[in-house]
Order: structure tokens, then C-alpha cells, then sequence
């Protein structure tokens, strides 16, 4: 696999806590956000996947022509947030929500063959949950 856009990896990784780390392998969907060329924001939902490095996969059946991987050639800066209502009365929320660099990848991968070969893999600088204190 080859990187299309590599980020700044002297800028750091930030590491997801156990809590957080159970939270996101036990979700499926999340949203992701870029900013194109004039500053305005994209939100789109994603799936994800958690790597053991502290990385996180999203792929897509088309990613290489989508305008957020547009975006990510121009702008590396990215958000994912993932989140749930756990429960109405008493209203408990819970999510986490990561900010970071893009790294753009083209290759075979194994999310899963009917996903095009770009991969988009986000490397956390900041991350932030709420409600999982009890995830743990």
C-alpha cells in the first residue's frame, strides 16, 4: 500500500484509553468532517475501524473519487466523531471525538473486497470522550 499524502508524524499521536478503545471497536458508524479548499466544512458517515497502532481505517466503495478524499489531498486536517444515546431517561450520552492528520492510502487492504483500494487513516492528535466512565 502506498501513501498518497503522508501526514505530519513529528506533530505526535495521541493514545486512545482502554474505555475509548473498547467504545470504538464496540461501534460501527461514525462522522467524519473536512474542510474543503474554501474553508467549508463536509460531514459525512463512515465506517471505521480501530488499528492496534492507534490508527483508525475509513473506507468506502469509491473513496478515491469522493469529495472528502478531495478535500484530504488538499487539506489533511480531519475530525471522526463517534457517538450514542445510551439512554433517554435518565439522558446518558456517550462518544469520542477525535481530531488529527489524514494520511491517504491506495493499496489491497482487508476491510473487506467490496471496498475500492483508497483508504483514508486518520493518526489522533487531540482526542476527547465523554460518558464512558463506566466503559472501563
Amino acid at each position: 500500500m502506498r501513501a498518497v499524502r503522508r501526514p505530519c508524524f513529528a506533530c505526535g499521536m495521541t493514545a486512545f484509553s482502554e474505555a475509548e478503545r473498547a467504545y470504538l471497536a464496540s461501534q460501527r458508524l461514525g462522522r467524519m468532517a473536512t474542510v474543503d479548499p474554501h474553508g467549508q466544512p463536509q460531514a459525512n458517515p463512515v465506517g471505521y475501524r480501530l488499528q492496534d497502532d492507534g490508527t483508525i481505517l475509513i473506507g468506502g466503495y469509491a473513496m478515491g473519487r469522493t469529495k472528502k478524499w478531495r478535500n484530504l489531498r488538499e487539506n489533511p486536517r480531519i475530525a471522526l466523531v463517534v457517538d450514542d444515546i445510551v439512554s433517554l431517561r435518565p439522558w446518558k450520552v456517550r462518544g469520542v471525538d477525535v481530531r488529527g492528520e489524514a494520511e491517504l492510502l491506495v493499496g489491497p487492504h482487508d476491510l473487506g473486497a467490496h471496498l475500492s483500494e483508497e483508504l483514508i487513516r486518520i493518526h489522533p492528535h487531540r482526542i476527547h470522550s465523554w460518558g464512558l466512565e463506566d466503559e472501563a
